[in-house]
């Protein structure tokens, strides 16, 4: 079974806690990124339905703006 001989130091566990810190941060960008993106309608990647003036949907088109 293996036991941890020393104690970890202040330096490495902040350092390990700052690569989480930044793993979150980056998920965060990437979701903010779609949202935004999807409620634009300037997604390039993702269906949607998009509404006519009446409110009924036509169908499923994707966007192809450049």
């Amino acid at each position: 079974m293996g036991v941890p001989k020393k104690r970890t130091s202040i330096s490495k566990k902040s350092i390990r806690k700052n690569i989480w810190k930044r793993k979150g941060s980056l998920a965060y960008l990437k979701a903010f990124s779609l949202g935004k993106s999807l409620l634009t309608e300037n997604s390039k990647s993702f269906f949607y339905r998009q509404k006519t003036s009446t409110g009924s949907s036509i169908g499923l088109k994707k966007n192809l703006k450049k």
